[in-house]
């Protein structure tokens, strides 16, 4: 397995990714207003916007919605290295796994697994990236996880390599 810290090569192409290639995606700090905001207009359950209320659950206080933190995992992974790349969006995702609460405070890291690589049968101007997204809480600690799929689009022909 590689691993890489920071975005190397500096464009993004299909030819980039190979199996088992591991890129840290950067970190975010979790902020108690941004997790009460989100949840308010998105995700209004009592875990998320109301002090007393959460107390009184399992979670034992405010909990960031999971929606929210996917929302966090896709600016990192958009700031990090889709911006970077060649690439053409998502068919979706095949799972997303909730397996501990955000809270307040907490910083999240990012981690992008390439779990496959495939060029398209139909459309040989692309290809299709199949990939782990694992946030870690500053304990170690995973915290969500999410799987899918990437199309990235081909180099083009007689750029080099970065």
């Amino acid at each position: 397995m590689t691993a890489l810290t920071g975005i190397s090569p500096k464009h993004w192409y299909f030819e980039d990714f190979t199996q088992g290639l591991e890129i840290d995606l950067g970190q975010r700090h979790v902020s108690e207003q941004e997790i009460i905001a989100f949840a308010t207009d998105f995700d209004p359950q009592p875990f998320h916007v109301d002090h007393a209320a959460a107390e009184k659950t399992i979670f034992q206080g405010v909990i960031a919605s999971g929606w929210h933190t996917c929302g966090m995992m896709m600016r990192l992974v958009v700031d990090n290295l889709l911006r970077h790349s060649s690439s053409m969006g998502s068919p979706g995702l095949d799972s997303i796994r909730w397996l501990k609460p955000v809270r307040a405070g907490d910083t999240l890291q990012l981690t992008y697994q390439v779990k496959e690589v495939r060029p398209s049968n139909s459309k040989p101007d692309r290809g299709i990236v199949i990939s782990v997204w694992s946030v870690r809480n500053q304990h170690g600690e995973l915290v969500t996880t999410v799987e899918g799929m990437g199309m990235f689009g081909r180099r083009p022909a007689g750029e080099q390599h970065a």
